[in-house]
């Protein structure tokens, strides 16, 4: 059986045979390879993976495809990198079809699974291949629905600002919901071509079956990385009261809301701090990293002066895994404060470790964890409209500051309560621990995910 995967990242062991670095995001994708390319002959499986790489290679034919072969243990896998201008995902390139059908035409393949459809690459070869029956597309993230969550209860004096950042790079938050509002386009279009698709919530699957309810959506669940399995948090080596968020970088991941939960947390553990994964958005130091903030990095700045938590957020730039891994350990609770998410894998490596974790109950999330059972869950952004509309949320006749306000701060309370709530119980903590840990197991159990994904592609035969 041939089978083409089409990723969003250079798979590492490609990266190290091109000499290129590999990225950090979507580290479950290597341990997928890892467990397909382990049984490749009770499988049967030739494996082929195809990626974007931007224009930086060309083969010796001149077709603008990068090909070799990688080596994972004994098993190897062809892949192919293409170019593909990644940085402006919500441009849609025609040339992109005619690199992929030389690909396709290539590796001839039985099945073609693309991973995803947040880049135009899942849109350009649903077009170009002709059998949907062998195409099987990935739900990860939906952009359609994040352009309508985008701002995240911000107040509109946030929204309709623009720093001297912003404006240079046409970059405004307006712009940037924009820009996810084109990548829902893309995303939307790439699902109705689909033969087959692929999820793990029920929140994706009535919004595919929305999109497309000719597809046959196949429920697969992720595994994740190698190196969160093994591994159990101990509440002995932790360092009280310490939060970790895995993202803060743009108004979705929602680190405005804990950073106006957390100054009525710090009257009840004044030692508490905010630990937040990723690049910081609100320090300067000289007048030209000032003039590179953001809107939103002001406001944040603006957040962590009016509340006197300049020493209590810390960020930690950006994390490997082996890092991640033991920030989670030293961290006292898990929150993912997002607007909107399917099924964060941040998330589920804190099920996984056995972590006290909170979570806004929003979309896909209460499909994997359970309120009250694997931790605490809280009401968060309220989705407005539905799939169908596919309408960002917009201006409204009195749906000023004051009602965006009132809402922002509702959520910032509710964050805050899960928190003293999970922190003011041992008990029940200690429970919700061994339960997440439970579920988090049989969720991203790795031989069960795998046969899993070779029914479903031995079904598509």
């Amino acid at each position: 059986m041939r089978v083409l995967w089409l990723c969003n990242i250079i798979l590492p062991a490609a990266a190290k045979q091109m000499g290129v670095e590999a990225s950090s995001k979507e580290g479950w994708l290597s341990g997928l390879a890892d467990v397909v390319l382990a049984n490749q002959k009770k499988n049967g499986i030739e494996l082929s993976v195809a990626f974007p790489m931007g224009n930086i290679h060309t083969d010796m034919a001149g077709e603008g495809i990068h090909r070799g072969q990688a080596a994972l243990g004994e098993a190897s896998f062809q892949y192919y990198g293409f170019p593909e201008d990644t940085r402006n995902p919500e441009k849609y390139d025609e040339s992109l079809e005619l690199v992929l059908k030389k690909i396709v035409d290539m590796v001839r393949p039985d099945v073609v699974h693309c991973f995803g459809t947040e880049y135009p690459h899942t849109l350009a070869m649903c077009r170009v291949l002709p059998e949907k029956r062998k195409l099987l597309v990935g739900l990860q993230g939906l952009c359609t629905l994040y352009a309508q969550a985008y701002f995240s209860d911000l107040p509109e004096t946030v929204i309709y600002s623009a720093t001297l950042r912003d404006c240079l790079r046409k970059d405004t938050l307006r712009q940037q919901q924009e820009k996810f509002r084109l990548r829902g386009n893309i995303e939307r279009e790439s699902i109705r071509l689909a033969g087959n698709v692929t999820g793990r919530t029920e929140w994706d699957r009535k919004n595919a079956e929305n999109w497309n309810p000719n597809a046959c959506y196949r429920k697969m669940n992720e595994t994740l990385r190698p190196e969160f399995y093994g591994p159990v948090w101990a509440e002995e080596q932790c360092i009280p009261h310490s939060i970790f968020l895995s993202q803060g970088d743009y108004p979705l991941k929602g680190l405005h809301y804990m950073l106006l939960a957390l100054p009525e947390i710090l009257v009840r553990y004044p030692d508490a701090k905010v630990y937040v994964a990723g690049n910081s958005l609100v320090s300067y130091k000289t007048l030209k990293e000032k003039l590179k903030i953001s809107a939103y990095g002001k406001y944040l700045r603006k957040l962590l002066r009016a509340g006197a938590l300049e020493e209590k957020v810390i960020f930690l730039g950006k994390l490997d895994a082996a890092q991640m891994l033991d920030r989670y350990l030293k961290s006292s609770v898990f929150v993912c404060p997002s607007a909107l998410e399917n099924s964060p894998n941040s998330l589920g490596e804190a099920m996984l470790l056995g972590m006290p974790c909170v979570s806004a109950a929003v979309g896909g999330i209460p499909s994997i964890f359970t309120g009250g059972e694997d931790g605490l869950l809280y009401e968060g952004h309220i989705l407005a409209g539905d799939a169908d509309g596919a309408e960002p949320e917009r201006r409204r006749e009195g749906a000023g500051d004051g009602l965006r306000g009132s809402r922002l701060e509702k959520i910032a309370g509710n964050l805050r309560d899960a928190v003293l709530e999970m922190w003011g119980d041992s008990g029940k903590r200690k429970q919700y621990c061994e339960n997440a840990r439970r579920h988090a197991v049989r969720t991203h159990n790795r031989e069960e995910n795998y046969r899993r994904l070779v029914e479903i592609y031995e079904d598509m035969l």
